[in-house]
């Protein structure tokens, strides 16, 4: 049966588990309550935005086609006031002209230059600012009046050129529309919702604009790809038609906020879970310290009360030795007094780091079996497997002889009335394996690791530290190791102890 203390620790792990479990399961809910309302309205912020920029794109739209519309007219009234100084000019001195230089009064707005062939300006009305001290028509005029071609007339046996274009009114709302529209792509990349946002012109594919994207990796072209096709796959484009028959595409999709508060309860397990195993081990090592000052105080007080009896026993064996008879049992109890001189000295060393020596373990191993042997029933058969020859490890004797001890009293235990304990040393390059070896009654594999653990035991009375001290001395003060290497219930158990060479 287990020891009530190992019992108690395990119930108190388990309650602690179930409410760190419990903690965490309302925390994530709650959490993912915030992430699902969040979520829902940004999609819901989104929708907006999108439909507002659709909207507006189609604001823009009708835009366009009544800029087209006013373009028709523009196109018109600028033939006809072409028409009108052609005619007039062209017209003889009978022909009423009075219709055409009515048509040419009433022009303030479209711009009219008239040059002979040295390109010398004769004539010039309705110029823009940047125009009008102009005296010559140079490259500057030609690319201001290349929309229409200029119109050839012979005035008087010369030859003069008139050049015309659309009126300034037109050219500022033909302005002031290319402004509303980069504002409209401004005001779609720079959205106040965060939504990334690529802007890509229908007739090359380029980008025309992005918000919300890191600039940097916008350089890459794969990057741009993957994001385009993201955002088509959740969300889709809006299509725009610009001016003179162009059309964008507005590309978008939800914020990458929204995307890591997705993973934010993921985040939250891993952040709670990492501070819970950081209590646990910092809980642990201070219980382990604890622990181990109130063991070592304990030993340290108990090699000083085994001391003073074990001097008066030395005393009274030396005075039994210089009767006339000498008593028969003095050898055994010379032998006796020294073994609780090692383990007073065990006892001792507990709590402080032991010093390791360069020792021959087959010959530890001799004499601790070869004690262990003469002090239980002749019905315990030991088969004690040794090489005949030494093989020297750093070791400390004593305490290795306390755990060759330890196994074999588990090991009686273990087999109650009668049994068999083989022990059997053997060795590669690098290590020394024991095997201790009992024909018990084995152990589950599930108990192969607690029976290690401080507090457990099998016994009714104990206090479950033999197995625990014993991993402790081999794997801490040692660098070696020991486990069990099989056990099979009703049959038997195999500790291995494994020590560098």
């Amino acid at each position: 049966m287990k020891n009530n203390i190992y019992t108690r620790k395990r119930w108190w792990n388990l309650a602690l588990t179930v409410l760190a479990v419990i903690i965490i399961t309302i925390s994530i809910y709650y959490t993912n309550r915030l992430v699902k309302r969040f979520a829902a309205q940004e999609s819901k912020q989104i929708e907006m935005w999108a439909e507002a920029v659709q909207s507006h794109a189609e604001l823009m739209n009708y835009t366009k086609v009544f800029f087209n519309e006013v373009g028709e007219q523009e196109q018109k009234r600028v033939q006809l006031l072409a028409k009108a100084y052609e005619s007039f000019l062209e017209a003889g001195p009978e022909e009423n002209t009075s219709i055409y230089l009515d048509i040419i009064q009433s022009n303030i707005s479209i711009p009219v230059v008239i040059t002979d062939n040295s390109a010398k300006i004769d004539l010039s009305i309705n110029m823009p600012e940047h125009l009008k001290d102009k005296t010559k028509f140079d490259k500057e005029m030609m690319g201001e009046f290349n929309v229409y071609q200029p119109i050839k007339i012979d005035l008087f046996g010369k030859t003069k050129w008139l050049y015309y274009k659309e009126s300034l009114i037109f050219t500022e709302l033909k302005g002031v529309l290319d402004g509303l529209f980069e504002l409209f792509i401004n005001d779609v990349t720079d959205n106040a919702v965060g939504a990334p946002v690529i802007i890509i012109d229908s007739t090359d594919n380029s980008v025309l604009a992005y918000g919300n994207l890191d600039s940097i990796k916008m350089k890459d072209t794969k990057y741009v790809e993957n994001q385009i096709h993201a955002m088509q796959e959740e969300c889709v484009p809006i299509k725009v038609n610009y001016l003179d028959d162009n059309k964008v595409y507005i590309y978008y999709r939800r914020s990458d906020l929204l995307l890591q508060m997705r993973y934010f309860p993921l985040v939250q397990i891993l952040i709670f879970g990492l501070f819970v195993l950081l209590a646990y081990l910092m809980f642990s090592y201070v219980r382990r310290s604890e622990q181990n000052q109130v063991w070592a105080g304990m030993a340290k007080e108990t090699a000083h009360q085994i001391g003073t009896p074990l001097s008066s026993l030395m005393g009274w064996v030396e005075l039994l030795k210089m009767e006339e008879k000498p008593f028969v049992g003095t050898t055994e109890m010379e032998i006796d007094i020294d073994r609780l001189k090692t383990i007073t000295e065990r006892f001792s060393k507990i709590g402080s780091i032991p010093t390791l020596e360069r020792t021959d373990v087959v010959a530890v191993v001799d004499k601790t079996m070869r004690y262990m042997q003469h002090r239980f029933s002749s019905k315990f058969e030991f088969d004690v497997q040794l090489p005949v020859r030494e093989i020297v490890t750093p070791l400390n004797p004593a305490l290795f002889s306390w755990v060759l001890e330890n196994l074999t009293k588990n090991a009686i235990d273990a087999m109650s009335d009668k049994g068999k304990i083989t022990v059997e040393l053997t060795e590669d390059d690098d290590n020394v394996f024991i095997d201790i070896s009992d024909t018990g009654k084995g152990l589950p594999r599930s108990m192969y690791k607690q029976i290690f653990q401080p507090g457990y035991t099998s016994k009714k009375r104990g206090w479950g530290l033999g197995l625990s001290l014993a991993k402790r001395i081999i794997e801490n003060y040692h660098k070696g190791k020991i486990f069990v290497k099989n056990s099979v219930v009703g049959q038997g158990t195999t500790f291995r102890i494994i020590l560098k060479k």
